[in-house]
């Protein structure tokens, strides 16, 4: 890759400010002042700088953030903030994108990556990749409503007709509770609510697979994923979360992330 594209995409400014930098003797590569701003470079394994502070590019980046409500999961948007505004535009630049959606209002665990065969696991349904969510509703939620919900509903509505898989129930109180659905259809969750007659009036996703949201991230915050949590996306199975009393013995993350908003 060019010097000036690389430093381009981190984000250090435009392609003829880079090139003055190069003029000025301010960018290094291997301990020597780079001497052209269009030379070769390997933003892995050589070693640059620019006024000595270390640069790195990764080919591939996985970002968690936490979206917050009002926001779209898009990658752009002429009259709206989508949650590419919320990253540097290097993530852009190098082709990241939302692995799935969330909608405006929900909030929540949002992966965004520029690895399209990761972004397919974590999207397509024949993965049965685990999503779960934190719902409050407007109502109780019964024991036949659960009872319905783990069974698979069907689900027939203004925006169309479909039979939801079985999803997965934990109850927190009586209006409210994590569930875990393996497909996502056009709103389901507030759906497959709905079709038992409730509202959900929050909605928040804290887990994919096996990767929680991260409790030290505010909305609107994001972080670059560790090798590890990549590998709990890329290997989904065993290691998947969602009963929550076991979220708290092993890792404290999705109550502590939940507690933080009420």
């Amino acid at each position: 890759m060019r010097l000036d594209k690389l430093l381009a995409l981190l984000g250090e400014g435009t392609r003829s400010e880079i090139k003055a930098m190069v003029r000025a003797g301010r960018v290094t590569v291997d301990g020597r002042a780079a001497k052209d701003a269009g030379m070769q470079v390997c933003g892995e394994t050589d070693d640059i700088r620019l006024d000595g502070r270390a640069l790195y590019y990764k080919a591939v980046r996985h970002v968690m953030l936490n979206k917050p409500s009002g926001v779209l999961t898009a990658a752009r948007d002429k009259k709206q903030k989508t949650v590419m505004d919320l990253l540097p535009p290097m993530y852009a630049a190098m082709g990241a994108m939302p692995a799935g959606r969330l909608d405006k209002d929900t909030e929540g665990l949002l992966v965004i990556t520029s690895d399209g065969q990761l972004a397919h696991r974590i999207i397509s349904p024949k993965h049965e990749v685990g999503k779960v969510y934190y719902a409050r509703l407007d109502g109780e939620l019964t024991d036949e409503d659960v009872a319905a919900l783990e069974a698979g509903i069907h689900i027939r509505d203004a925006d169309g007709e479909f039979d939801a898989r079985p999803a997965q129930i934990d109850r927190d109180g009586g209006d409210a509770a994590y569930i875990r659905v393996t497909e996502g259809k056009y709103h389901q969750v507030k759906r497959m609510f709905a079709a038992r007659g409730k509202q959900v009036v929050y909605l928040k996703r804290m887990a994919i697979g096996g990767l929680a949201l991260d409790p030290d991230l505010q909305p609107g915050e994001w972080r670059e994923l560790t090798e590890e949590e990549v590998r709990l996306l890329e290997q989904p199975g065993e290691e998947e979360l969602f009963q929550t009393e076991q979220l708290v013995c092993e890792t404290g993350i999705l109550y502590a992330a939940v507690k933080e908003t009420e």
